[in-house]
């Protein structure tokens, strides 16, 4: 239900069925929010609809909503299908007026609760509903301690909220010309109205952003009969999750407040206490809240995120859904239910999203170092990061665009600095517990955060902020130790994390847990998964770090990344300034032998999977020099002068190069240079052969249009094979494929097929000329495109299906229909993204290949596109 009702209002009703305690109440569906804001009007319908559920509420509850001796009090609260933790608005004890606050306090016989509860009200309404801002009320609520001579909000008497109360009116009236409504109907569908309008604010666009949630599906409104926190020390609120939501250990982790109501919680208004002092000041309640914890997770198979008020001892559930948490935290949870019987190891496997494997790569502070912290915090979210420090979200969101590093400071964090933590390296605040809105929105984005970190003192006005006797001034450095909830001066160094260190061979495995948790996951993942993996590597060293990664094999060898360092790049120069065959030639043959001992240790590295090496790729202007020094340095290494150096350069360069002189149309023009690289691979496969590897190379041409292009090429390849092997005495079997990049080759895919032993898709340039987007220059608008729906993604990190996707899907059909078992995978950047990999699952690739960095993202989104089937 929860595509329907949302998932609070889901999860309400699924604990008011499981007879959990919950205040009754009723779900607005989420269509409505999409239909008011699509046509901006209520329907008659939904009003009588809505008064029907109210009378209902009101025999369910025994009390009557703006009754002046029993007045029943709603919280109005959104609830999206997919959780948004504190993006959209809540309001509470909505009902209060002059009059039935004199009613709130006689039933109760707590008038200092009534006048606390209808503070907050006009507080909440007015900031949400009416536009006035929240700091205005703060300050006055500041004053109000200040002049009463008390520190907290508790310690204020009732005829100090009764005085604060009008002040709070005289605000309003003063902001808004019109006096605070006091019509509990009229309260109502301004509260509905407002959480409907809040799912376009710019904090809710930029979490569904951030978080791949669709705009398209509107939030559920909920309206529930309050039950209140802060009548007295027998009362209290709090967040609590079933398992650590930063480790996963397996214990009822949680904070709460006395004699308080639930945003005081999750606003990091106050420094919460931590749960397990509950079961000394309210035993009961507590007894009570584990068991339900304990049943909700039972029933859910999930961790659970549960909010709760208890009201003069009497436990509610508010709400309950699945606890965001860190990736560390997902992976022991997964591997602890299995182990419970609580969930199966598919379900362990889909429990782990792809992109949060790479919180398991982060970096943690090096553990040579020997600073000393200045601060320590709460670790709400783990993870080691360094930043310069700047206290507006704004600032943040402007220095980061700009290329810096920086770590976002706050009092504490609200939804209105989304955009902030999402442009920060790291987020610390200086009040607020584990569960407050900065810990929990860093959790769930994998970012290291350190919350009620109470040494901190902001100076605004001085845009800096002191710890202890220190003062650190905007731009300053910090470093972060989210594990710890440590707080270091400086720019502090990293190492690898534990998951890195067992890969690099640093760490034994039996001495990393995490790191076993992760491969017996992945190792769940690799039996369910259809589509095999492979790395785009280029060098021995990155080819042995993807098999440590999981690869298979290599789907992109980049041959041409050979060429640009140290000797290489000379004698590439030299090749290319040649002025006939034979100079180059001679060039060629300097060249041969670094290409070959690079692949020799290509081959030693996959023993025994595929590799598959692209033939040179880019046009050759990208390996000379541009004018300055290094253009006279090499004139006179190959005896040129300036002018004829510069004269060589003009005539290579392109007015359009991605579309120019490259990919196979190199080879056609030079054969000598594919000649050169066959050799290369075959006397490495026949070396590296004899030395009892099981050697498989794979030759792909690039960029071909037509298939007399691919046939030019394998002629010049075999012939280059017959010679290498007939003189070594050896053979070794290979394939012979090309890169689908352009699309007339899709198109003629058939053609194609009959002649090549494998395809593979280059999405980069098939993404760029099926577009007709220049990848190194569109990125000046493709936001923009993005922002505005003209795009869903970027097509350049997101597979476009509808169009690439398209051409892929014939280019396989038509390349399988000539040539049953033709291999195909794809080796653009695409091979790493889940939902790109998902889509070549059906169409029935064999591959996808990646960076090395990516592999185990994408073993994990293929495990989840097979699971899907």
């Amino acid at each position: 239900m929860k595509a329907v009702l949302g998932g609070k209002g889901a999860n309400l009703a699924e604990m008011t069925n499981l007879g959990v305690p919950v205040p009754p109440g009723f779900t607005i569906a989420a269509d409505q929010c999409v239909s008011y804001l699509e046509h901006g009007g209520i329907t008659e319908a939904l009003r009588t609809e809505v008064q029907h559920a109210l009378v209902r509420l009101e025999s369910a509850s025994g009390k009557r909503f703006g009754d002046a001796g029993n007045p029943l009090l709603v919280s109005v609260r959104s609830g999206a299908a997919v959780s948004m933790p504190g993006m959209m608005e809540t309001i509470l004890n909505l009902g209060l007026n002059d009059v039935t606050v004199e009613g709130l306090a006689a039933a109760s016989g707590n008038p200092r609760f009534a006048y606390d509860s209808y503070r907050r009200f006009l507080q909440m309404y007015a900031d949400v509903v009416l536009g006035v801002s929240i700091h205005r009320f703060e300050q006055l609520l500041s004053t109000k301690r200040l002049t009463n001579g008390v520190s907290t909000d508790a310690e204020l008497s009732a005829d100090a909220l009764r005085s604060l109360v009008h002040e709070y009116q005289q605000l309003v009236r003063s902001v808004t010309g019109a006096d605070f409504p006091m019509d509990p109907q009229v309260q109502l569908w301004g509260a509905i109205e407002a959480v409907w309008k809040s799912w376009t604010l710019k904090k809710a666009i930029d979490y569904r952003k951030v978080n791949g949630i669709p705009h398209t599906l509107g939030t559920g409104v909920n309206i529930v009969s309050m039950v209140f926190g802060n009548m007295g020390d027998d009362s209290g609120t709090g967040v609590a999750f079933t398992r650590d939501p930063s480790t996963g250990e397996h214990r009822f982790y949680g904070e709460f407040l006395v004699n308080a109501q639930g945003e005081d919680v999750v606003a990091g208004i106050r420094t919460p206490l931590h749960i397990d002092e509950m079961a000394q000041r309210l035993p009961g309640a507590y007894e009570q809240l584990l068991d339900t914890q304990a049943r909700l997770e039972r029933h859910f198979r999930d961790m659970q995120d549960i909010e709760f008020t208890v009201e003069r001892g009497t436990l509610y559930l508010l709400q309950t859904r699945t606890g965001k948490r860190t990736t560390a935290a997902a992976l022991q949870i997964a591997l602890d239910m299995v182990t419970e019987g609580l969930i199966s190891q598919r379900e362990a496997v889909l429990r782990l999203q792809p992109n949060q494997l790479d919180q398991l790569l982060h970096r943690v502070i090096a553990t040579t170092s020997q600073s000393t912290p200045i601060a320590v915090g709460l670790p709400a979210s783990p993870g080691a990061a360094s930043g310069i420090v700047v206290f507006d979200p704004d600032v943040a969101e402007r220095r980061h665009q700009q290329g810096e590093q920086v770590i976002l400071v706050r009092e504490e964090t609200t939804p209105e600095d989304f955009h902030g933590i999402v442009a920060a390296r790291a987020v610390l605040t200086a009040r607020g517990g584990m569960t407050s809105h900065a810990a929990v929105v860093a959790r769930g984005m994998g970012k290291c955060a350190i919350v009620g970190c109470t040494a901190v003192e902001i100076l605004p006005d001085q845009r800096s902020m002191r710890i202890g006797d220190a003062v650190i001034a905007e731009g300053d450095w910090l470093t972060l130790d989210g594990g710890t909830g440590r707080v270091f001066a400086g720019d502090l160094p990293t190492q690898p994390s534990e998951v890195m260190r067992v890969i690099n061979g640093q760490q034994a495995e039996s001495d990393a847990p995490t790191y076993q948790g992760f491969a017996k996951l992945m190792g769940w993942a690799d039996s369910h998964r259809r589509l095999r993996v492979r790395a785009n590597a280029d060098t021995p060293r990155d080819a042995r770090m993807a098999r440590n990664f999981g690869a298979e094999g290599i789907g992109l060898c980049r041959t041409e990344h050979m060429f640009f360092e140290g000797d290489r790049i000379t004698a590439m120069r030299e090749m290319i300034v040649a002025r006939d065959e034979g100079g180059r030639r001679r060039a060629l043959e300097k060249l041969l032998p670094m290409q070959r001992a690079d692949f020799e240790g290509i081959f030693q590295a996959m023993d025994g999977y595929p590799v598959t090496i692209r033939l040179l790729d880019p046009p050759l202007h990208e390996f000379l020099p541009h004018g300055g020094e290094e253009s006279s340095l090499l004139a006179a290494s190959l005896h040129l002068s300036r002018q004829e150096l510069s004269r060589i350069v003009s005539s290579l360069r392109e007015t359009n190069p991605m579309l120019g002189h490259r990919g196979c149309r190199l080879g056609i023009v030079y054969p000598e240079i594919t000649e050169m690289q066959a050799r290369a691979i075959f006397e490495a496969a026949v070396r590296a052969y004899r030395r009892g590897i099981d050697v498989h190379p794979e030759i792909m041409v690039p960029l071909i249009s037509d298939v007399t292009e691919f046939r030019h090429q394998r002629a010049i390849i075999e012939r280059a094979a017959d010679q290498v092997m007939g003189v070594m005495g050896e053979r070794v079997p290979y394939l012979i494929g090309t890169m689908i990049e352009l699309p007339r080759a899709a198109l003629t895919a058939d053609e194609i097929a009959a002649e090549a032993d494998f395809f593979s898709f280059g999405t980069n340039d098939l993404t760029q000329t099926t577009f007709g987007l220049s990848r190194d220059d569109a990125g000046r608008f493709l936001p923009q495109y993005v922002e505005r729906g003209i795009y869903p993604d970027d097509p350049f990190q997101v597979l476009d299906t509808k169009g690439v996707g398209k051409l892929v899907r014939w280019a396989v059909r038509d390349g399988r229909e000539a040539k049953p078992g033709l291999k195909v995978g794809i080796c653009g950047e695409h091979g790493g993204e889940p939902r790109s990999v998902a889509f070549c699952h059906s169409v029935g690739l064999d591959y996808v290949s990646c960076s090395p960095y990516r592999v185990p993202v994408a073993r994990l989104a293929a495990a989840h596109a097979s699971l899907a089937d």
